[in-house]
């Protein structure tokens, strides 16, 4: 069974999320699929200029406060950035370009860290170039594709896709192509659908034909915050 891990590299919640799907879904016997995309054209869509954190500044301090303590309690480094939301368009055509690459998920989790553990500017070059040098890649034959039209289209059609679904944050993990669920603190109930929805005996049963979420999957971390 495969989970879509939805991100977006200025996704606060992603980042927290980046850095334990995988380990999440192994332990369950699940393969994660990273699909990057970009929040901007549904924002605008929706009318915003600006991440909603920062069009609402009481949601903008409660984030930021929740996600400190988030990042303490799964001991993952955070500092919070001097500049929010950063681009990362150019990250995720890279990310988009090369998703069938082994190396993907180091490059996205040293992306995340670098925006929002390091506070590094994820739009340079320079800081894409060291993030492909962590995941141990030589990154002269891949930065130079950020400007190929096939990276640019291929990004491009993967956001409407996200849209399609019915994606509108981030991030969003999507089971069986049809199950969708929001936020960072709603992985552990997206491998636990796909788990339930796996077995025979939950489509075949008497009971109810919806996967039960409850008794299949504990959170281990309380109830990190959602999404934007």
């Amino acid at each position: 069974m495969t989970v879509d891990f939805w991100f977006e590299f200025a996704s606060t919640h992603s980042y927290p999320a980046a850095m334990r799907v995988e380990d999440v879904a192994a332990r369950h016997g699940v393969s994660a699929r990273w699909r990057p995309f970009l929040l901007g054209p549904i924002f605008k869509e929706l009318g915003w200029n600006d991440s909603p954190f920062n069009l609402q500044p009481a949601k903008g301090r409660y984030m930021w406060r929740d996600l400190e303590r988030l990042c303490a309690s799964l001991q993952i480094p955070f500092t919070r950035p001097t500049t929010f939301p950063r681009n990362g368009l150019l990250a995720a055509r890279i990310a988009c370009h090369f998703s069938a690459e082994p190396w993907l998920p180091a490059f996205v989790r040293a992306v995340y860290r670098a925006n929002f553990a390091e506070d590094r500017d994820i739009a340079l070059r320079g800081t894409l170039e060291r993030c492909l040098e962590t995941a141990n890649q030589d990154p002269a034959p891949i930065l130079p594709r950020i400007d190929d039209p096939a990276a640019k289209d291929a990004l491009r059609a993967q956001t409407e896709e996200a849209i399609g679904l019915g994606v509108f944050g981030a991030p969003f993990f999507v089971v069986d192509g049809r199950e969708l669920f929001w936020g960072n603190d709603r992985l552990e109930d997206a491998i636990a659908w796909g788990v339930a929805a796996a077995r025979p005996a939950a489509r075949t049963s008497g009971g109810s034909s919806q996967p039960r979420t409850s008794r299949v999957l504990p959170r281990e971390h309380g109830i990190p915050p959602r999404g934007c």
